[in-house]
């Protein structure tokens, strides 16, 4: 709610980097599921788990500072373009998927009908929804409220990091290391591949502005994989163990992104 609330809707937004960032992203998901599946015999659920896994992005915590510090103030409307659209649509994208995936007979009115329910319900899309709301409207909390929400939203990331930490202590890393691996190798390399591949020579994006979004796409795992994962409690050790290999692994690719795109 706080980071939607705060927003910069009115800067510039460029398709040709925003597009081929979620192309990625979902290409990712996707192929990620199907290895999951075929490669790894899971569950359709679990593969689903598994693919978020390989899809969504640590943009915030590792994303915005790296970013900042490697190109500086000009690349960041870029990143808040991308970041603005990050958490609703591939939570939601997640949510939709898993109900699919776990329908068991189900008919797909019904299945459709579940899933539009759990994404109304979850409170992550309520705090975004009514961050835009708020944003779009012009809203101005009065001092306690702001104070009260900043309190909160300091709040969340050390909480979640916790939760992770005791969930990487239960779910050992030995448990589907090479699940995890993939997924981050996706998340890593393929995703950004893919960014780069589309906004430069497919696209033509000036190789200095594509390079921002790029970048973001080859951030880690983010945390919500975690969340996603432990929400439908499924596969919670290949989520956390992806979060904690591709933050890991992301010292070298990010170093290997950062000489590649200059």
């Amino acid at each position: 709610f706080e980071a939607m609330l705060t927003a910069d809707f009115k800067t510039a937004y460029n398709p040709s980097i925003i597009a081929p960032f979620y192309v990625g992203a979902l290409t990712s998901m996707f192929v990620g599921l199907f290895l999951a599946v075929r490669l790894f015999k899971t569950t359709k659920p679990e593969g689903v788990v598994a693919g978020f896994s390989a899809m969504f992005t640590n943009t915030v915590l590792v994303g915005i500072p790296i970013i900042q510090r490697a190109y500086g103030a000009p690349a960041m409307s870029v990143v808040y373009s991308i970041i603005t659209f990050h958490s609703t649509l591939l939570i939601t994208g997640g949510m939709l998927i898993m109900e699919l995936a776990r329908r068991e007979g189900a008919s797909l009115s019904k299945t459709i009908l579940i899933a539009a329910l759990r994404v109304f319900k979850n409170p992550l899309l309520w705090g975004i929804g009514l961050g835009i709301a708020g944003n779009l409207t012009g809203l101005k909390l009065i001092e306690p409220a702001q104070a009260f929400v900043d309190m909160m939203s300091a709040a969340v990331l050390p909480a979640a990091l916790f939760g992770l930490g005791g969930a990487l202590n239960e779910y050992k890393l030995s448990e589907n290391w090479l699940q995890s691996l993939v997924m981050s190798l996706f998340k890593l390399v393929v995703h950004p591949l893919i960014a780069w591949v589309l906004i430069v020579p497919v696209l033509h994006v000036d190789p200095a502005i594509a390079r921002y979004g790029v970048m973001l796409a080859a951030m880690p795992t983010g945390i919500n994989a975690y969340v996603f994962a432990t929400y439908y409690n499924r596969n919670i050790n290949v989520a956390a163990n992806s979060v904690l290999i591709s933050t890991v692994l992301s010292v070298l690719t990010i170093s290997f992104w950062l000489t590649f795109l200059g």
